[in-house]
């Protein structure tokens, strides 16, 4: 047994619905500019390869907890996302294996400090201060899933006003060519999760938003901002 100098940080955790056992987070993975009206109001051509960043798994927020707003930032966005959640993993998957490793899906919004993100950009810098922050991840509980993904409709709101509402249809990179393209960088393992990008409409949050997601058929988020 190995003996610790302190004790370990907690297992990071998502709910899963109708059941009692929890998904337990490995990594969380993000990909860039993947709906086209999304990628021209950010730059960039609309079939460029996917990116990829990632946030710490710790940066998770779970269902129905509200969102401090975070320091150094004059200019949080929401981004709201289908986040792919993996049963099983591997490194160079067929787009066939990739969708065979999808335990379920859930909604997303992958929180972002644009200012310091842009100015990160503008110097060549990480973007990590922009998006890998603490309780950037906010996460609605996993639907479990088999079969062809979602296709439906994803839209966020703040005080009751729609923000940004596409089709999952829109995705320039589907869902198993993201994880397939992923699993080329990173050998990926049962328990990560994937946010497979946002729509166009991103804008700010000011503390006391009412901010409320959803994706049809994979569920429902909301959380205000403190």
């Amino acid at each position: 047994m190995t003996d610790f100098l302190f004790a370990p940080s907690p297992q990071v955790y998502v709910p899963v619905e109708g059941q009692s056992a929890v998904f337990p987070v490995h990594r969380i993975y993000c990909v860039g500019r993947n709906y086209a009206a999304h990628r021209r109001e950010m730059g960039g051509d609309d079939r460029d390869p996917p990116f990829f960043f990632a946030k710490p798994a710790d940066a998770i927020v779970l269902p129905g907890a509200d969102i401090p707003y975070p320091p150094r930032t004059s200019n949080l966005h929401h981004e709201i996302e289908l986040v792919v959640a993996l049963r099983s993993g591997g490194a160079n998957l067929s787009e066939k294996q990739a969708l065979e490793a999808v335990f379920g899906y859930a909604v997303g919004v992958d929180l972002t400090r644009r200012d310091l993100q842009n100015g990160a950009k503008d110097k060549g810098q990480p973007w990590e201060a922009g998006k890998a922050f603490d309780f950037s991840a906010p996460i609605s509980a996993l639907r479990p899933w088999t079969g062809a993904p979602p296709q439906g409709n994803i839209s966020i709101s703040v005080n009751g006003q729609v923000k940004q509402s596409a089709s999952l249809a829109d995705m320039i990179w589907n869902v198993a060519e993201v994880i397939a393209e992923a699993s080329k960088l990173w050998t990926l393992t049962a328990g990560d999760l994937i946010f497979t990008g946002t729509p166009e409409g991103v804008g700010a949050l000011m503390p006391g938003d009412k901010v409320e997601g959803a994706i049809d058929d994979v569920g429902h988020l909301a959380f205000k901002v403190l």
